[in-house]
């Protein structure tokens, strides 16, 4: 493998800086040109908690239905550890709605 990647590097096309390559390394967002670059462009930061609030209630939902499958077979010790990250959620999502990540304005 070490001589193949050799024999490339040695014998393979070696492309000069042209225009096409430049614009073939910049960014593309959905099908166009970008519209800013990238360190001009601010974000708010309740764009991230929403993506966290997102993220933790699908985590949720992840776990919630293998449980639903087989809660019969997991007994009490599945139900009680699936009451403790019921609660740890519902603890992240009073401390999401007291801090306003879920106000849009």
């Amino acid at each position: 493998m070490a001589v193949m990647l050799l024999l490339n590097a040695i014998l393979g096309p070696k492309p000069a800086l042209s225009a096409s390559l430049k614009a073939k390394l910049e960014s593309f967002e959905c099908g166009s040109p970008p519209l800013q670059s990238n360190n001009q462009k601010r974000v708010n930061v309740k764009y991230y908690l929403v993506a966290l609030l997102f993220v933790m209630f699908d985590l949720e939902a992840v776990l919630l239905y293998p449980w639903a499958v087989v809660s019969r077979e997991l007994g009490l010790f599945g139900f009680m550890e699936l009451i403790v990250f019921m609660i740890s959620l519902v603890v992240g999502l009073i401390y999401a709605w007291r801090k306003g990540a879920l106000e849009w304005a």
